[in-house]
């Protein structure tokens, strides 16, 4: 069933003028979910956590709004899941953000023995605690947030909200069996009465978790926090290990086709990616502490050093003939593959696959220094780049929800919503001159202090393309064995030491030439910025590889 909002009866249209929906629009994806091959359970609208059934449900009635506050200050909307599934209950409300298209849902659930007996996986509350209300502030008509009193042996995981001061009913609502339940916090901030870092205020949140760990279950409800506490801090946990929510090859081979990305480089980028055998066909050597004589590299990497830890004992590095070095650098798009990794997220509710691409050279940054663009010398050059793009799918019904974009060294998390998107469902992505970090859309991002107009330019456009779709090789998904229907991981994924090597340049002697060609005026604020950016932008060492960075095993 798709996202709809269900109208109560003197709401009669979402865009009626006198009295509007503050979240006027319905977000689908632009091409229809399509019939997956057979499998197990992926995308089937059911998942079982071990006993406690969940469901998905995307249908929701407005329950109250406020245009102030939060993000952008336009408020945000409270919804209650509506057309609940028979034999299941309602675990929360919804929330979001205004001036957003509405792309929401909410899980349901459904236990093996359920109702008011001893030991049930779902029970009614005891009572409510009124968590807060809008009263005191006087605008918005009523809000009224409150938390489930669970009894003892159970907890909450999720709040409701009503429009007047009267509780809600018990029946409305169940409490999870706390063996059922995990630790979690707020993730995305949808709205509060103050600033969100303020914890004096109230604040809402999307539901999140407290670790790396992947067993924590989002239900899509909303966190409260007053006075920094938050309430509830849980979520659903899955107890079942068979993995049998998560895609078949052949559905993740659908799955790309209808999600790959498009990545677009700037329109001056002269370092592109490379498929990593074209790399080492095309010269790329391995070098040994203490041996003068570097090694070819076989094309599958079989001959790499495999185990151990980023100690320096071993370095990739470009060939040493300088016209095969140039030649290397500027990478070969034509050829170039991107390699794929699957793995279960939040208890297996959700796919994650990560899209690496590797270039094997990234060019120097260029700073901005309020009115001033200054080239940074050698600043940012270090053989070897890698950078990814994750899609998050849902398990439940195969559709895109979130889409994390790496940045140097960090990165951003993008929802669906919110992307632009080319041949049907392809999020767009636009790679970084030079430095190649993702981006959702295109422009200058500057990485330093914004305020004061001066860091490191991120430039991005739409130049020459990547359909990531179209060459890619899965080179891992643990979940689904070594076996016959498993993934065979290439040589070069377990080299576990440097890309590149460590290049030989003072990042102060650097500095100084750039900030020689400043106004003097500018020089102590350009200093003082370019002291506290993180050493990863400065580039003087070659990156590790996909399978050593700490997202592999857990969430960016």
């Amino acid at each position: 069933m798709g996202n709809c909002i269900a109208l109560s009866a003197n709401e009669t249209s979402l865009t009626k003028e006198r009295d509007p929906l503050p979240i006027e629009t319905i977000f689908e994806l632009p091409s229809l979910v399509p019939s997956w091959p057979s499998g197990k359970g992926f995308a089937s609208g059911s998942m079982n956590l071990g006993g406690l059934e969940v469901r998905q449900v995307s249908t929701f009635t407005k329950v109250w709004a406020t245009l102030e506050g939060g993000q952008d200050n336009l408020g945000a909307t409270f919804f209650k899941p509506s057309h609940i599934p028979e034999g299941f209950y309602m675990l929360g409300y919804y929330s979001q953000p205004n001036k957003k298209p509405f792309f929401g849902s909410v899980l349901v659930a459904k236990g093996e023995s359920d109702g008011d007996i001893e030991g049930g996986m779902l029970t009614k509350p005891v009572d409510f605690t009124l968590v807060w209300s809008n009263e005191s502030l006087n605008q918005d008509g009523n809000g009224y947030v409150w938390a489930p009193t669970p009894p003892q042996g159970y907890v909450a995981v999720g709040h409701m909200v009503t429009n007047s001061p009267k509780k809600p009913s018990v029946d409305e609502i169940r409490c999870v069996r706390a063996d059922l339940a995990e630790t979690c916090e707020g993730d995305m901030w949808v709205w509060g009465t103050g600033p969100e870092s303020n914890s004096s205020w109230f604040n809402v949140y999307s539901s999140g978790h407290t670790s790396r760990k992947t067993q924590a279950v989002r239900t899509g409800t909303f966190l409260a926090q007053v006075n920094g506490a938050t309430s509830p801090s849980a979520c659903l946990k899955n107890l079942d290990a068979s993995l049998s929510s998560m895609p078949t090859i052949r559905q993740i081979k659908q799955l790309m086709g209808l999600y790959s990305p498009f990545i677009y480089f700037h329109p001056d980028e002269p370092y592109f990616p490379s498929s990593v055998a074209w790399f080492f066909h095309n010269g790329a050597l391995l070098y040994k502490q203490g041996d003068p004589n570097p090694t070819p590299i076989d094309q599958t990497g079989s001959n790499l050093p495999q185990g151990g830890w980023s100690d320096g004992t071993y370095w990739l590095d470009l060939p040493r003939d300088n016209d095969a070095k140039e030649a290397v650098k500027k990478g070969d798009l034509n050829t170039s593959n991107c390699y794929v990794h699957v793995k279960p997220m939040f208890g297996e509710s959700f796919t994650d696959i990560a899209i690496w691409v590797f270039y094997p050279f990234n060019g120097p940054g260029k700073a901005k220094v309020t009115f001033v663009d200054l080239p940074l010398g050698r600043i940012g050059e270090h053989v070897g780049d890698w950078e990814h793009v994750t899609l998050r799918i849902s398990n439940l019904d195969g559709k895109l929800k979130r889409v994390y974009f790496s940045e140097h060294s960090s990165g951003i998390w993008v929802e669906a919503s919110e992307l632009e998107y080319q041949g049907g469902s392809k999020p767009v992505v636009y790679s970084s001159l030079h430095g190649h970090a993702f981006y959702p859309k295109p422009g200058m991002v500057l990485q330093g202090n914004t305020k004061l107009g001066i860091g490191i330019r991120n430039d991005a456009g739409k130049g020459a393309g990547m359909d990531t779709g179209l060459n890619y090789v899965l080179v891992a998904a643990e979940y689904l064995g070594s076996g016959r229907w498993g993934v065979v991981e290439p040589p070069w994924l377990n080299y576990s030491r440097e890309w590149g090597p460590k290049i030989d340049y003072k990042i102060g002697q650097e500095l100084d030439k750039a900030d020689a060609k400043l106004p003097g005026f500018l020089k102590p604020a350009f200093k003082k910025v370019f002291q506290v950016l993180p050493q990863e932008v400065f580039g003087e060492e070659g990156p590790t590889g996909p399978k050593m960075k700490k997202s592999w095993n857990g969430d960016e």
